[in-house]
Parts: C-alpha cells; sequence; structure tokens
C-alpha cells in the first residue's frame, strides 16, 4: 500500500458527488493507494474519469447534474448495485465503472445485451484521514438517537421495481395540501439525490434516505442492516415531530433487501398503512396477496394503473383495495383513505423507541 500526501485545492476542485456530499473535506489528508487495498462498500474515493458512458452527468452534492469530461477528478463511493445491472464492487483499486449518477462506483459483471456502454473510471486512491484512517460513508452517518415522542402516522409507499411511478410525490403533495407536516424517507436503493428531490419539491419538510444511515447503497444487505435503516431515518423524522411519516420502498422484489423489508419485524410496527405500487394488473394482484400473507396493513394501490379506470376496477373487484386516482388523492380525501387520526398522529400508543424491545 502507497500513501500519498493530497493537496486541499485539488479536492475542492474535484466534483463532489451525492452520496458523499457530507464529506468534510478538510479532513483529508492523504490518498491510499497502490497493491494490497481492498475496498469495502461506503470507501470513498478520489478518481479520474477515462471513458464516457450511458450516465454522462454526476449529481453533485446539492443537486445540480454535472456533465462529464475525460480527465475529471470525481469524489464518489464504492457501492454494490443490481437495479440495472449486475455491479459489484472490486478486490482491489483497479479500473471501474460509474453505475449510479449519484456518485457509485462498482465492477459490473454482467449487463443485457443491448445495454448502453459504460462509463469507467480510474481510482486516484482511497481518501483517508490524518491517521491514514480510510474515511467511509457510515463515519458521515446520522447519530443514533432514542426518540421520546411516538413515531407519527407512517404510510410506506411500496413498488414492485424501481420505476412505480410517482405515488410518493403525489401522495406528499395531496397530504401537505391536507395541512400535515410531512416527513419522508427513501429506504432501499442506489445511492441518489433524484427521488429525495421530488420528495422535497412535492412539499415534504424533512427528507431522508439510505445514504443519511451510511449505506451507498441497499444492494445486498441483510435484514439487520435494514432494521437499522428503518429505525435510524423513522427516530430522526420522529424528533423532528413530522406529523406524518411517507417511507418509499421502489425496488425489485426478487432483490434481498426487498424481502428483509417485508419480513422486518421494526417496519411491521411502524407502518400504519401501505400503498402497492405495481407495474401491471398480474403484479397487483400477486403483490397484494404477498404484502397480505405478511400481515401487513395494505390499504391502496397506487401507480400509473390508475390511467386506465378498466383495469383499476378489475383490480379493485380481486383485491378489494381502492386504486388511488386523482379524487382519492384529493387533500379533502386522502385522510379518509388514510384513515389518518384526527387527533396529533404524534399521539399514538407504539413508539419507535419500543421498537427495538
Amino acid at each position: 500500500m502507497n500513501i500519498s500526501l493530497v493537496g486541499q485545492e485539488r479536492l475542492f476542485n474535484a466534483k463532489l458527488g451525492y452520496t458523499s456530499r457530507n464529506l468534510p473535506i478538510k479532513s483529508v489528508t492523504t490518498l491510499l493507494h497502490g497493491d494490497g487495498i481492498i475496498p469495502n462498500s461506503g470507501d470513498m474515493m478520489l478518481a479520474k474519469v477515462t471513458a464516457i458512458g450511458q450516465l454522462q452527468e454526476l449529481e453533485l452534492a446539492h443537486g445540480r447534474p454535472s456533465t462529464l469530461s475525460i480527465d475529471d477528478e470525481i469524489i464518489i463511493c464504492f457501492g454494490h448495485s443490481s437495479s440495472e445491472r449486475e455491479a459489484s464492487i472490486p478486490i482491489d483499486l483497479q479500473s471501474c465503472h460509474l453505475i449510479a449518477s449519484g456518485g457509485i462506483a462498482a465492477l459490473v459483471n454482467s449487463h443485457h445485451a443491448s445495454a448502453k456502454a459504460l462509463t469507467v473510471i480510474e481510482p486516484i486512491g482511497l481518501l483517508a484521514d490524518c491517521n491514514q484512517r480510510c474515511i467511509n460513508l457510515r463515519d458521515l452517518a446520522l447519530p443514533k438517537l432514542v426518540s421520546l415522542f411516538p413515531h407519527p402516522f407512517t404510510i410506506a409507499v411500496m413498488g414492485s421495481s424501481t420505476h412505480a411511478g410517482s405515488t410518493t410525490p403525489t401522495l406528499i403533495y395531496s397530504l401537505m395540501q391536507a395541512g400535515y407536516q410531512v416527513g419522508a424517507a427513501k429506504i432501499t436503493g442506489t445511492g441518489s439525490g433524484r427521488n429525495t428531490w421530488l420528495m422535497t419539491d412535492a412539499g415534504a419538510k424533512f427528507v431522508l434516505d439510505f445514504t443519511h444511515a451510511g449505506f451507498p447503497s441497499t444492494c445486498r444487505i441483510g435484514p439487520e442492516q435494514v432494521d437499522f435503516i428503518v429505525d435510524t431515518l423513522i427516530t430522526h423524522l420522529s424528533v423532528a415531530r413530522m406529523d406524518i411519516i411517507v417511507l418509499e420502498v421502489l425496488e425489485d422484489w426478487a432483490c434481498q433487501e426487498t424481502t428483509s423489508v417485508l419480513n422486518s419485524k421494526i417496519f411491521a410496527k411502524i407502518v400504519d398503512a401501505i400503498v402497492f405500487t405495481p407495474s401491471d394488473a398480474m403484479s397487483a394482484i400477486a403483490g397484494a396477496e404477498i404484502i397480505k400473507h405478511q400481515r401487513l396493513p395494505l390499504t391502496a394501490i397506487g401507480g400509473q394503473l390508475i390511467e386506465s379506470s378498466l383495469v383499476s376496477a378489475g383490480i379493485t373487484a380481486v383485491t378489494g383495495l381502492p386504486v388511488l386516482d386523482t379524487a382519492l388523492l384529493s387533500p379533502e380525501k386522502v385522510t379518509e383513505v388514510f384513515q389518518i387520526p384526527l387527533a396529533a398522529p404524534c399521539q399514538k400508543s407504539h413508539c419507535i423507541c419500543n421498537s427495538l424491545n
């Protein structure tokens, strides 16, 4: 392993990706590189762009997408992914790929034959502090809290894929228009600010995602880590005294993390209502059965299926669940649909601080 000093000006001139946005640049003094370095999920690095492929932009810390050019130096972190391509953290600091515009690096193992070319990066070195200790995303995670407040009424939006429509921001907007202060959190996915910014734009007052809990992505994480993410984000939203919390779990149901969410006792204890957003009628019926089998509070069907009144009627007939259309998501109806208590939602008998008991 080699250790090199790195200047602050060089780091400040590099493009800082969304997932690494909370990195205190001034704490970085050295780069670790050469043989013998095995990167881990969340390790942050300085890298150089060597080829431009499908991902031509990097989401910067505050949301602006920055067009990438050859030889650009970027600050990103390592993470696994399976959303569109199967990608793993390499076993050394070899040339690899930018797999998410939020700033995630991995080595693509397989992809569809029709997939576009990849953006290639060359790691310059892992970022380290004055003690030559590699800086990891978990070092920047939110602190562990114990909430003294009962958690607010919580609605989860669960999709059967990552492309499950815009139900979450629409729901947040309706709840905001109904007079609630809404907090939101994205529980699963690969590091990107897109969904959190959509939630903010819709009116959410406080928005978090799994990167705030120290995870660049949720690919390949286990049940205990899923529970940790849910507990951490819900606790911080509860302490912020939100009236209602909206959770988003939009991930392919073949992924391990989605199964972990469905089986999570913490998730089951926290969530008061679930909106399932399938990609088609068949997955609507099958997914509803899976959720009901887990004894989770499935309340409604959402997503793009509302565009067809005939399909919506058929799904309601089979599942017995309403399909959320514009009328049901109006500020006048949304409280009734989800049976949100008229009193302050935080005055509930179950509390997040007891969720691990």
